[in-house]
């Protein structure tokens, strides 16, 4: 547990494709940022629930995936060097006596922040759990709901659960010849039926069709357990019959569920479950606590990740005065300004003419 408190200027709550862009507007007026996310990972929800699927809708990129988008993103803001506190959750906010606001996280790293964006989407997202009892005391020694090292998986006899994308491709990785080759792979679902892309369905099958891992319609309803390991996952197929599969680890990829969290507890005014702001700089109710993206409200809004990126340019104009209280703060153009220029690291590369 970490004990030293950071102080910085500003506090992102939230990695997706608005927190990511709301670091680049902030470094172009000279505010460095920490990031932070409970999940592993930057990309919120377009790595995570939909990573290799097209969206159309953002400016200037005919089509682009969620797992493109955020590596543009990342390269974009490299530049402000911001840094990621990844895997963790915000779990308290406090306003200090000097204006300030004191973050803690569930891993124990604190902030004092001048200014907070939260950029949280629709909430910390929560994996959909499998309902068995007695099965969460394997929680992360052989039941696994998302796969952080594919290496500890490798040469195990896999029993994976879901039908989604992450499922599918773990499934793939897993039983393709490779560095992370499982020993045997058994992909569970209720039905012959997936929420993934074709070709990854269509990979997947061919697969079982090679008999390099295997496919099975129906429901984990228990499970074998030996010398106080979990030793089998026992399917329940469409008919009623119930088949014990071997295993050595458990993935479950049913899915996430979304969770508005502590930041239903920090005072700030809520409507439905989002953070209502005001549309001259997105500020919540509180001075100082800015909210970005899908986590907030106002008339007209609409939840889309470009009307995000609109967000993040007013409140980083918001909070700088709160930054730079004796600065007047300037709006400066990045194809004609040579200190934006020189904040981008681009200087070099600009034509003098």
């Amino acid at each position: 547990m970490s004990t030293a408190v950071i102080e910085t200027d500003a506090v992102i709550i939230g990695a997706g494709p608005v927190g990511l862009f709301q670091v680049f507007q902030l470094g172009l007026l000279e505010i460095k940022a920490h990031v932070v996310d409970s999940l592993a990972y930057a990309g919120g929800q377009c790595i995570e629930l939909y990573p290799d699927k097209p969206i159309y809708d953002i400016p200037a990129m005919p089509a682009t995936t969620g797992r493109e988008l955020t590596a543009s993103l990342l390269k974009q803001i490299a530049p402000f060097g911001p840094t990621f506190h990844l895997g963790q959750e915000v779990s308290s906010l406090e306003k200090q006596d000097d204006g300030r606001f004191l973050l803690t996280t569930n891993k124990g790293t604190a902030f004092l922040a001048k200014t907070i964006f939260i950029a949280a989407g629709v909430g910390a997202f929560k994996p959909r759990l499998l309902r068995v009892d007695g099965l969460d005391k394997f929680d992360d020694s052989q039941l696994f709901y998302r796969v952080n090292k594919p290496v500890d998986f490798t040469g195990q006899n896999l029993v994976i659960v879901g039908g989604g994308d992450a499922a599918i491709d773990a499934a793939i990785d897993f039983a393709k010849a490779g560095p992370i080759q499982a020993k045997s792979v058994t992909l569970v679902h209720r039905r012959d039926n997936f929420q993934a892309l074709p070709a990854k369905v269509a990979e997947m099958k061919a697969l079982c069709a090679a008999h390099a891992m295997r496919f099975m319609a129906g429901q984990v309803t228990s499970y074998g357990e030996k010398n106080g390991r979990l030793s089998a996952a026992n399917v329940t197929d469409p008919d009623g019959v119930t088949h014990a599969l071997p295993l050595d680890k458990l993935l479950v990829f049913l899915g996430l569920s979304p969770k508005l969290g502590p930041i239903a507890d920090w005072g700030l005014a809520i409507e439905r479950k989002q953070l209502t702001v005001d549309t001259e700089m997105f500020s919540t109710n509180v001075p100082g606590i800015f909210a970005v993206g899908d986590i907030n409200t106002y008339p007209g809004k609409k939840k889309l990740i470009l009307c995000g990126f609109h967000e993040c340019v007013l409140a980083a104009f918001g909070a700088a005065p709160i930054i730079f209280p004796n600065k007047t703060i300037q709006l400066q153009y990045t194809t004609t300004s040579t200190k934006l220029h020189k904040v981008l690291g681009v200087e070099k590369s600009v034509s003098n003419d």
